[in-house]
């Protein structure tokens, strides 16, 4: 689960904020249980524990399942999420003004995939599974998710900076899994990324993952096969290229030809990588993140006295 300093986020950190619920997810951690049973490990009444269960159940942190028990139909608590990541801002204050451009999932001018793979739309799947052919079918500029075990796939993005504009940090966020036969959620994949050609480094998706239906994949989407991916960020600044304040590289935004009038974006899983797991691309309607691959380029702008400061692009 990912977060952001937004209200949006509230009930997160409100589910968080009370020793009951922690010690609630401890238990949850080493197994699935019951109202009933989990009033009975915390010492408090059934009635109370309702209470903080659907604070629990509110901020997704856990789900509930009706399921068949000794009494009758009991009220199952799972705990859904394993790990919890909070996304700050960027620091600088000077990081005010930027160029952003939206692309969709199957807006991609160049790919080389092999199975499993496949494409889809928000309403149907795009042609058959595990037939890279119909990764150009006219309709895959619809899709919002694809996925392959091996290759590449390249987008071209347009380049808004002015001669006068300095730039500082691009951002690229895009929802992420690995691409596992139906689910796995340890399955390990060296996910690779290119910018204008140039390497700017590798992050190891955990899995493949189908534990949960994903909070924006639509009803239809089989059960069966990938669910939702991990938000990712990568920033390419003055310093290095990194991921979540982690770096995975020394490749700057000097580097990368950020000048460009067009750019080219690649996301890859190589033959030699040492985990050779696939990788799927969540965009607008699947996943938990109901975005497309957004891009964002931080710049500062050198004013005369007299003119006033530029909003947003």
């Amino acid at each position: 689960m990912q977060l952001d300093i937004s209200n949006e986020s509230l009930p997160v950190y409100e589910a968080l904020a009370s020793k009951v619920r922690l010690a609630i997810i401890q238990q949850l951690t080493r197994k699935s249980m019951n109202i009933r049973e989990l009033a009975e490990a915390v010492g408090l009444s059934s009635a109370i524990m309702t209470m903080h269960i659907k604070k629990l159940e509110k901020a997704g942190i856990i789900r509930t399942e009706m399921v068949p028990g000794k009494a009758g139909i009991q009220k199952l608590c799972i705990l859904d999420t394993d790990h919890i990541e909070i996304n700050f801002p960027p620091k600088k204050e000077s990081l005010k003004l930027y160029h952003q451009t939206i692309l969709s999932v199957g807006h991609y001018t160049d790919f080389l995939v092999e199975p499993t793979c496949g494409l889809a739309t928000a309403e149907k799947i795009i042609g058959e599974f595990d037939e890279p052919r119909y990764f150009l079918d006219p309709e895959r500029v619809n899709a919002k998710i694809l996925w392959f075990s091996k290759g590449y796939i390249e987008y071209k993005i347009p380049n808004f900076l002015h001669h006068s504009e300095n730039p500082k940090e691009l951002e690229i966020s895009l929802e992420l899994s690995s691409e596992a036969p139906f689910t796995n959620d340890n399955w390990p994949s060296d996910i690779s990324f290119y910018f204008n050609n140039v390497k700017i480094g590798i992050w190891t998706s955990p899995g493949d993952f189908g534990d949960s239906p994903g909070k924006y994949t639509p009803d239809w989407w089989p059960k069966v096969i990938n669910q939702y991916g991990l938000l990712k960020f990568i920033r390419i600044t003055k310093e290095g290229t990194f991921i979540e304040g982690a770096k995975i590289s020394d490749v700057t935004i000097d580097d990368v030809h950020i000048r460009s009038k067009q750019w080219s974006f690649r996301v890859a899983v190589p033959d030699d990588a040492e985990n050779v797991g696939g990788v799927t691309i969540f965009g607008e309607g699947f996943g938990n993140y109901n975005q497309d691959i957004i891009f964002r380029l931080y710049y500062t702008k050198d004013l005369n006295p007299e003119q006033e400061p530029s909003k947003k692009a």
